[in-house]
């Protein structure tokens, strides 16, 4: 998981990131978020700005009124202070949404801290919980700004830049450390803001030690991939690549945690799940079912059309007729249709959309916004879903007989172990498929009618 990379630091920030200049933010309110998000909004043309609460915090971010190009993302927390950093006026607002979450800050290529704990870079997708795994660093050490500044430091040799002369691709001068030194000097003349012991800079962690970083060569092997195409993935945004913890001598490095997980998320992904279903004896790309559907069909196919020695003279020129060739394709399609328990396995289906239906019918009971009541107040249908509508259509127009079965089933199993009565899911069976079924209304009717029982 990438994310926006900041240009600078605010003056007025509480928490610094190593190694970028600081520029002077005294022409923006920081106090007031709304006055920040006016600023973008009333200014002038080509400006955005925006403001949310977040619990007892705040999050916004503007275009700065003087340099449309560059944009200002500002998060305040009733406990660890603010952050103040200059992005790209398009990647303001991208990092405005990112810190939607439990994220205070980014460090290192992606390690975060929610104000306690720091982890690595998010990952690893959890598709049941439909969230990051969060990954604590093991040994992690936060490091303050009143770690950095000590007797060597010398504000005198910091500077703070304008916003107007600011210069995204200058690069820093001086010791980064003395522009801190500058920074708390600043910091000294107001009433407001956290101690230089609270101010977080950055983390230190045994897996972050230069002699524990990795390269383009190791990442790629531990990915599967060659050297050359993780570069390929790097330069073109591709592969779903962490930053960089460090860039040496312009030379990438990942701590070694990084990569492993990288590498898992690579072995976890649906690309990589598909493959370990691939037919490996199809010349095209199928998984293992499709594959034996294809050569199931394959083989049925080519004993019509070629087994039998009547029909094999209608390959001869003067027997290639319209009427000829819709009857084999006819014959064909005939053996596809009555093979479709081949294909789908039809009575665990079955079972499988008796208790998806019954597993809506329960949560409807207990969720009152899934419930249609009459003007007596009772119950009279609960939803059921789209999805699990539209299987039980297929069921009825490809088993009318079985989805007879299954409906009694439904009908039955819910007034026995929900005790909803039999009315009530035979309305509630009956909305579902007015809405979600391809059938013909008059036929559908007609088939619910015959197995529900006329409506009443």
């Amino acid at each position: 998981m990438n994310f926006p990379t900041p240009l600078a630091n605010g003056l007025r920030t509480d928490h610094p990131v190593p190694g970028l200049p600081f520029v002077d933010d005294s022409h923006l309110d920081l106090d007031n978020p709304e006055a920040i998000e006016a600023v973008g909004r009333e200014v002038g043309h080509g400006m955005w700005g925006r403001y949310d609460e977040q619990g007892e915090g705040w999050l916004a971010f503007t275009t700065d009124p003087y340099r449309h190009d560059l944009g200002w993302a500002v998060r305040h927390h009733p406990d660890h202070g603010r952050t103040v950093l200059v992005y790209t006026d398009a990647d303001a607002a991208s990092v405005h949404m990112e810190w939607w979450n439990d994220t205070l800050l980014w460090r290192a290529g992606g390690y975060w801290w929610d104000g306690t704990t720091w982890y690595r870079p998010n990952q690893i997708w959890n598709g049941a919980t439909e969230e990051y795994e969060h990954r604590r660093v093991s040994g992690a050490i936060t490091v303050t700004a009143d770690d950095r500044i000590d007797g060597t430091t010398d504000p005198a040799r910091g500077t703070v830049v304008k916003i107007s002369n600011f210069d995204a691709q200058a690069p820093l001068q001086g010791r980064w450390q003395d522009h801190l030194a500058l920074w708390a000097q600043h910091r000294a003349k107001r009433v407001k803001g956290l101690p230089l012991d609270r101010c977080v800079i950055t983390l230190s962690a045994p897996e972050l030690a230069p002699d524990e970083l990795v390269g383009v060569p190791e990442m790629a092997e531990a990915g599967g991939v060659a050297a050359s195409t993780l570069r390929a993935y790097i330069s073109r945004g591709e592969g779903d690549v962490p930053l960089p913890q460090a860039s040496p001598g312009g030379r990438n490095a990942w701590s070694l945690p990084v990569v492993k997980d990288w590498a898992e998320q690579r072995h976890r992904s649906p690309e990589s799940v598909a493959q370990t279903l691939a037919d490996q004896d199809s010349e095209i790309p199928l998984s293992l079912g499709e594959g034996e559907v294809m050569r199931r069909f394959s083989a049925s196919f080519f004993s019509r059309l070629w087994g039998n020695p009547d029909r094999r003279k209608k390959w001869a020129l003067r027997h290639r007729t319209e009427e000829s060739v819709r009857q084999v394709s006819d014959q064909l399609a005939w053996d596809v249709a009555k093979s479709l328990d081949k294909i789908i396995p039809a009575e665990a289906l079955t079972v499988t959309i008796q208790h998806a239906v019954l597993d809506e019918l329960a949560f409807g009971k207990g969720n009152r916004t899934k419930t249609t009541r009459n003007a007596d107040d009772e119950v009279s249908f609960y939803g059921i879903g789209a999805q699990v509508a539209t299987m039980l259509d297929w069921l009825v127009r490809h088993h009318p007989a079985r989805a007879q079965r299954t409906i009694d089933s439904i009908v039955g199993s819910a007034e026995r172990r929900l005790d909803i009565p039999r009315e009530v899911t035979a309305r509630s069976l009956r909305t579902a498929l007015s809405l979600d079924s391809k059938l013909d209304k008059d036929v559908r009717n007609e088939f619910l009618d015959k197995v529900l029982g006329p409506r009443r």
